[in-house]
């Protein structure tokens, strides 16, 4: 690609990504720091620019991350000599110089991502277009990651602190780690010690563990049904199988209550086992005919044909081809099951069997300090986010498996 057809959109890459980061870690570091920073987006526009330029002007077989490097630092010298941050030494200057650091060298990595490979004089278009869809993608990383991440990191720091530092200043985010730990970490002792944490996690653990199995339970059966066995009535009830979902929860809670409490049920766990897989098995059996369609019909067969039974058939042909789907929704009926609130809010009345969301719940009073209920928040968050993180590759194979065949 000509430098006569793609410097401009380098500068504007250059500036595009040197502003975002400058705004975006300088509040980062307001937040870490308690510091007031004020980014000078002016000077990062200039400064992306600049290391953008000297990127691109270097040919496009030789951009390795060391050219990478020798940009960022050259963006990095251009803002600290046009700020003149480096000019005293106080703590302020050098967290905005660590800053500036932090912000150029993501930036650098940005465009590299964005320009890399792009500099041949064929395909002028085409290769736009993929520098385009490239700034897009890397856009709405930065987007949609600051989204999640703010929200957490805002729980996680009221969660450490003092009530006496949160009256003196609730935006104040944040955090004096020359406090000892049991300091530091007194709210999350006070839950465990004073507010039954631990009996929540533990019924929350039994509630969504017996969930899981009983769904497996029926849905692998029903879903197998639908998909391999010819019975009248089946697209009909294979088409169905979500129409729960279009009924709100709310209105099945008025008459599951009265029905649970003329049967003892209303006020135990084993009212929420009841009522927990009548909500997810719908979901698993949908999700479970779609993989099982895709499996090849011709293994069942030769199976059957040695003399294994239709159970046989799935408990040693199906299933060991089904665990990505299996591991997939195990962990997605959990998460639901976890984080129910309605149902657990309505039927629970005893604080020793309340569920974790119940019991989080149960903190939001004037009487209990608000970094209780932040911490009650995020080792409610915490059990399930590790679980996705490890489970992440089964439960994209389980839910994009067999939705193609060939």
């Amino acid at each position: 690609m000509r430098i006569g057809n793609t410097f401009f959109i380098t500068l504007v890459i250059g500036a595009l990504w040197g502003a975002i980061y400058t705004v975006v870690f300088s509040v980062l570091a307001m937040l870490i720091s308690g510091e007031t920073i004020i980014p000078d987006v002016g000077v990062a526009l200039f400064s992306g620019v600049a290391g953008a330029a000297s990127y691109i002007l270097h040919p496009a077989k030789g951009r390795s991350w060391y050219w990478v490097s020798v940009s960022a630092a050259l963006a990095l010298v251009v803002y600290v000599v046009v700020t003149g941050v480096m000019g005293s030494s106080n703590e302020l200057t050098v967290l905005t110089f660590g800053t500036a650091v932090v912000t150029f060298l993501i930036a650098a990595a940005s465009w590299h991502l964005c320009l890399n490979g792009m500099g041949s004089e064929s395909q002028v278009r085409y290769q736009l277009e993929v520098i385009f869809l490239r700034v897009m993608k890397g856009l709405g990383f930065v987007f949609f990651s600051i989204i999640v991440a703010l929200p957490f990191y805002v729980m996680l720091m009221t969660s450490l602190k003092s009530q006496q530092s949160l009256l003196a200043n609730p935006l104040d985010l944040s955090i004096d780690l020359t406090q000892n730990p049991q300091q530091l970490f007194r709210s999350y002792i006070e839950l465990f010690t004073k507010y039954q944490f631990g009996q929540f996690l533990l019924n929350s653990t039994i509630v969504s563990v017996v969930t899981v199995i009983i769904t497996l339970l029926f849905s692998i059966p029903g879903a197998y049904a639908v998909s391999r066995l010819r019975f009248p009535g089946k697209e009909v009830m294979a088409r169905s199988i979500l129409l729960i979902y279009m009924v709100p929860a709310i209105v099945l809670v008025i008459p599951l209550y009265a029905v649970f409490s003329q049967l003892g049920l209303r006020n135990s766990l084993l009212g929420l086992i009841i009522v927990y897989p009548a909500t997810t098995i719908p979901v698993a059996v949908y999700m479970f005919q779609g993989y099982f369609r895709g499996l090849p019909y011709e293994l069942e067969e030769a199976g059957l044909m040695d003399g294994l039974t239709r159970v046989g058939v799935i408990l040693k042909i199906t299933l060991p081809l089904s665990l990505p789907a299996i591991a997939s929704v195990s962990l997605y009926i959990f998460m639901i099951a976890w984080n129910e609130f309605l149902f657990a809010f309505m039927f629970l009345d005893d604080p020793s069997i309340f569920t974790l969301s119940r019991g989080v719940q149960s903190l939001n009073t004037s009487e209990i300090p608000r970094q209780h209920l932040m911490a009650g928040a995020v080792i409610a968050t915490l059990p399930v986010l590790v679980l996705f993180l490890w489970f992440e590759k089964f439960l994209v194979a389980g839910l994009t498996a067999g939705s193609v065949k060939g």
